[in-house]
């Protein structure tokens, strides 16, 4: 095995691989998107990138990530393979007199909402850094941190890269992508790519289907009852034009109402938070439709009083409550116990709502499975960031076999020996699947597992979710050809068709 030999990295310290060697001198050389599949190596690129930077003596480096964890996953890291002492860890649970102090570092690895809030109060500056690196990329969109932070890198001589396993299935997003950081290039590696098939491992995609319990079918009956009379009522608006029954639709229409159709506000939210209260129901079970019921009620909002008054509705929380008393959750769980029970091995579970990651792991828990929880910190709820690290790193160690996480867990995650993923409920987000998938397969053969509920919004996710993976693999080429046409004016983007 050879190793890297540049200033600056530990010697005997990072295995050489030749596309790891060809992305750093791209992303050292312009302002570039480095887009290469999970487990092989973008932080090794990362930390080549700086050592150059470092070498040239011009600034310091800022190494932005999304999430506690990850950052400190990074922050580790350099410091594993880095000669350097002057690296730090910030994020918002340190105090504005310790990051004063810790923005003076040569490297500093920092959250992307405290590093936005620190350079707007004047802790830290722009011109302090020659080279920032935005890890998970793909989430400068939008009002995202990352956004206002590349505002603030305008007119600064500061090397920009991005970094991400997966680019958006959207051409709107890749164009604010590739403006918002002044983008020059995008380096793209897949699994197909002849330098590096030899490091990539076989991930097994198993797709398992389980069926409605009567008791929810009997619900979601009669919540699509409740939905379709909402429905019938913004239909009687001639104003309106709702063509399609889906909560996107409905959001659209939401300027339309407050602005200039306030009569039809009460079917408006209430058909969204039938949506939501459907949606959770099919794909997570009777206790976090529950809850999600019950926080609804205690709002204050239009129509709220009128829903609960629904006998559709009424009947729905009634049935749903007998059936909790019962023990009945969703058929998912059984199924997921099954496979538990028939595997052997790490397995993360993966789910987008905090109430079911409390079911799951009472119920794991409850039948002699070791599990964690690793959910983020929002507000008084949640994980603070030494808790996140001492799950990430008692799972890691073996202390449990089963990992069960929110979004927190889906980008970046590095924990080699998880030879399974289930995803409890589906995305139908191209960058959310390939992110969750890429949690297994990083040093043998992996098995993701999606749970899938029959006639329920896991179906729809898991068509829409294909498409949009289909047309992400192709919106490196397309971002590449787009900038070659603009080469001379790139910050315009215009022909991005």
């Amino acid at each position: 095995m050879t190793y890297i030999e540049k200033r600056y990295i530990k010697k005997d310290s990072i295995e050489r691989r030749e596309y790891q060697v060809s992305l750093a001198e791209q992303a050292a050389a312009e302002n570039c998107i480095v887009v290469l599949p999970t487990g092989l190596g973008k932080t090794a690129i990362a930390l080549q990138v700086i050592a150059e930077y470092l070498a040239r003596g011009r600034g310091g480096a800022l190494f932005l990530a999304p999430t506690k964890v990850l950052v400190n996953q990074h922050y580790e890291f350099l410091r594993e393979h880095l000669t350097l002492e002057d690296i730090s860890l910030i994020t918002g649970e340190d105090s504005i007199q310790k990051r004063t102090k810790l923005w003076n570092n040569s490297i500093v690895c920092a959250t992307p909402e405290i590093a936005r809030n620190d350079l707007s109060r004047g802790i830290t500056s722009s011109e302090q850094f020659s080279l920032v690196i935005f890890d998970e990329v793909h989430r400068t969109v939008g009002d995202y941190a990352y956004s206002e932070i590349a505002a603030k890198f305008e007119g600064v001589d500061a090397r920009i890269v991005g970094m991400t396993a997966t680019l958006p299935s959207e051409r709107d997003k890749a164009t604010e992508i590739l403006t918002r950081l002044r983008i020059s290039s995008v380096a793209e590696k897949t699994e197909e790519s002849p330098d590096v098939k030899e490091y990539t491992q076989e991930t097994k995609t198993d797709w398992v289907s389980v069926e409605l319990p009567p008791e929810l079918i009997a619900i979601q009956a009669r919540l699509k009852a409740a939905l379709n009379k909402r429905y019938a009522m913004l239909r009687s608006n001639p104003n309106l034009s709702v063509s399609q029954q889906s909560m996107s639709a409905l959001l659209r229409l939401r300027p339309q109402i407050i602005h200039r159709e306030r009569r039809s506000a009460k079917p408006l939210f209430a058909a969204i938070r039938i949506h939501y209260a459907l949606n959770i129901l099919e794909a997570h079970g009777i206790t976090p439709f529950l809850k999600f019921c019950e926080r609804t009620r205690a709002k204050k909002g239009s129509g709220i009083k009128d829903l609960f008054e629904d006998q559709n509705i009424v009947d729905s929380i009634r049935i749903a409550k007998e059936a909790q008393e019962s023990g009945m959750e969703h058929s998912k769980i059984p199924k997921l116990e099954e496979i538990m029970r028939t595997t052997v091995g790490k397995t993360l579970i993966f789910t987008s709502y905090r109430d079911s990651v409390e079911m799951i792991y009472k119920h794991l828990t409850s039948i002699g499975i070791s599990a964690v929880i690793l959910v983020g910190k929002s507000g008084e709820t949640g994980l603070k960031q030494k808790k996140q690290i001492e799950a990430v790193q008692g799972f890691r160690d073996g202390q449990y076999r089963a990992m069960i996480a929110t979004r927190v867990g889906e980008e970046g995650l590095d924990i080699a020996e998880v030879n399974q993923v289930i995803f409890y409920d589906n995305v139908p987000s191209s960058i959310r699947f390939v992110q969750r998938r890429g949690r297994t397969g990083r040093k043998s053969t992996g098995r993701l597992i999606v749970l899938i509920a029959k006639n329920t919004i896991d179906e729809r996710y898991r068509w829409i979710g294909n498409r949009k993976v289909k047309a992400a693999k192709s919106m490196g080429d397309k971002m590449t050809d787009v900038l070659e046409q603009n080469r001379e004016t790139a910050q315009r983007l215009d022909k991005f068709m």
